[in-house]
Order: C-alpha cells, then structure tokens, then sequence
C-alpha cells in the first residue's frame, strides 16, 4: 500500500540528480490547460521512456502538501510566466499501475483481487 492522495516531492526528488535530464517543459504545457476547458491531457509514451519520471515531476510540482521551490528553482519552469502561480496549488492524486500489478504478482493474486484503499 502507498500514499496515493499528495504522496509529498520525495519521488521526484530521489531522481532529481546530476543524471536528470531536464523534463520540465512538460509542466508548461500542463499550466496552459489547468483550469481550462480543454483541461484533460493524455501522456502517452512507449516503454522505458520516463512516464513514472514524468509522473513524479508533475506530483512534487502540483502537490499543495509539500514546497517544492528547492526541486524546480533550477530547472527551464522556473523561466516561465506560470512557475509560481501552479507551483504547489493542487491536491494530487497518484496511482502507479505497475505497483498494484507488481503486487498482484508478488502475492499470487489476480489483479483484481489487490486491495486499494483511498
């Protein structure tokens, strides 16, 4: 079992290193939706090409539980318009897909049969 509603900055911040690979033009094209009409935004990726990294990001910036200016303030979303008024704004939730499945395995369940709790 997880946190899964404001899970806090620590995923991102266990792979913000000096391997980082700056992602966070991402978050730009997420604020221009916040809010908006049009506000729903599919992330689609193939395999292996950071979709829990890019997941992470997007939790620790929106997550109003934590401050995350320490993870961001030297990042390319800290240039832009917005970086101050979404950063940390908004409750989060996070599911992680692979866990629940990982976990189904583990304990030699169907999927449907791991317990969530909310």
């Amino acid at each position: 079992m997880g946190v899964y509603i404001n899970p806090g900055n620590s995923g991102f911040a266990e792979i913000n290193d000096s391997d980082y690979v700056d992602k966070t033009g991402l978050i730009e094209l997420i604020n221009q939706t916040v809010e908006k009409k049009n506000k729903l935004t599919c992330i689609s990726r193939p395999r292996r090409f950071g979709k829990s990294y890019a997941a992470k990001m997007l939790t620790a910036y929106y997550d109003c539980s934590c401050d995350s200016h320490h993870l961001f303030d030297d990042k390319k979303i800290s240039k832009t318009r917005d970086y101050q008024e979404y950063l940390n704004r908004y409750n989060v939730i996070y599911l992680d897909i692979t866990s629940f499945i990982s976990e189904a395995k583990a304990q030699n369940q169907s999927l449907r049969d791991v317990p969530v709790m909310i």
